[in-house]
Formats: structure tokens, C-alpha cells, sequence
């Protein structure tokens, strides 16, 4: 199925990709505030905005960052039994996306203004659309980043060792680390296609 429709937005969606490396610049804190300002302006379960932002520019944060995740990745990974090989290489591969960014953005959840519920089904679906809420702004960064020239790569690591990112960036105790997105200049370029759209679609 082909769209007939090109917009400036339709083209932003289809052209932007992950991009893991980056030139050595680092990305200006008006730009980080740009994007961020972009990531808040997407919709939200209740217009509660539950995302939060830890903006990263500081090289020897993003060190430590990488540091302290890294060091979970070990652990984990030797509980797993993986060869050392192999979580060696990991680790290094980690190091090399987060340390070689322009700038971080840890994007994170809070629960702080969400709705409460006395029952676990209901308390579940609410932390779901909160969830869903923050990955939106996060979408919505992603494209801003493109339409001004920088790359950018969404890392679901985070989600694997929450209270290390927390206590790596001193971050509030509600705030939920949630995906760390890598910014930069690009060093590589990605082509990449999607699956037709009716495999993934039904019509009733």
C-alpha cells in the first residue's frame, strides 16, 4: 500500500533512523532545550505529563553514566553464566554509545500526578498510559532531533538497572528511568525499510 500524501512531517517519520555514531561536537544546550521543549508538547494519559528529563552534556557524566551501567551489565550478565568474551564485548559496545554522544537524555517517568486506584488492575493500566505518555515525548524528540540535522538512537538499557541510573545522576527518588537517547552530529548514515503495512494492519 503506497500513501499518496507528502508532507513535511510524513517525511520526517520516514526518513529518520537510529544513528549510534557521532562526530566528536557536542550538542549546544539551546538545541537540547529545543528538543526537549518539542518532547513535552506530545499528548499524555490525563494531560498529566508524567515524563522528566535528565539532560546529559557534561563528557565526565556521561563517563560516569557509563561507568555504573557498565558495571550492572557485568553483573548481570556473569549471573547469566556469558562467556567473558562476551560481556567484555557488550560492556565495550555500551561504553562506546554513551561515552561517543554528543549529549544524553535520560528520559524518565513519574508516577507523582498520576491517578490512584485501591485495585492492581486498574493501578497497572494507569502506569501503563503513563508509560506510554513518556514514550510519545520521547518520539516526539527523536523527530525534532532529525529535522535539525542531529542523530539520535533510543536505548531501552536503563530499564535493566533503574536504581543504578538513579544513583549515577543523584535523580529523585519517583523518577523512573525509562530509555537513555543518544544525541550527536551523525558519523554514518542508515537505510532502512519497514514491513508492508498490510502485514500489520486490519480493516473491519
Amino acid at each position: 500500500m503506497q500513501t499518496t500524501f507528502a508532507t513535511p512531517v510524513l517525511q520526517a517519520i520516514k526518513t529518520r533512523r537510529s544513528i549510534r555514531r557521532y562526530t566528536p561536537e557536542r550538542v549546544p544546550r539551546l538545541v537540547l532545550e529545543t528538543l526537549l521543549d518539542a518532547a513535552i508538547w506530545s499528548p499524555s494519559a490525563h494531560n498529566r505529563q508524567p515524563w522528566r528529563f535528565a539532560a546529559i552534556t557534561e563528557a565526565g557524566t556521561q563517563e560516569r553514566l557509563a561507568r555504573a551501567m557498565g558495571a550492572q551489565l557485568r553483573a548481570d550478565l556473569s549471573v547469566d553464566h556469558a562467556p567473558p568474551e562476551l560481556i567484555e564485548k557488550d560492556a565495550a559496545r555500551s561504553w562506546s554509545r554513551i561515552t561517543g554522544a554528543g549529549a544524553l537524555i535520560v528520559v524518565c517517568l513519574s508516577m507523582a500526578e498520576m491517578d490512584r486506584y485501591p485495585d492492581a488492575q486498574r493501578s497497572r493500566n494507569e502506569y501503563l498510559m503513563a508509560v506510554q505518555s513518556v514514550a510519545m515525548a520521547a518520539q516526539n524528540l527523536l523527530l525534532a532531533a532529525h529535522e535539525m540535522d542531529l542523530g539520535g538512537c533510543w536505548m531501552c538499557a536503563p530499564l535493566f538497572c533503574q536504581p543504578t541510573v538513579r544513583a549515577a545522576l543523584d535523580l529523585p527518588d519517583d523518577w523512573e528511568p525509562q530509555a537513555l537517547i543518544t544525541l550527536g552530529y551523525p558519523a554514518e548514515t542508515k537505510t532502512k525499510t519497514r514491513e508492508p503495512l498490510e502485514s500489520r494492519v486490519v480493516w473491519r
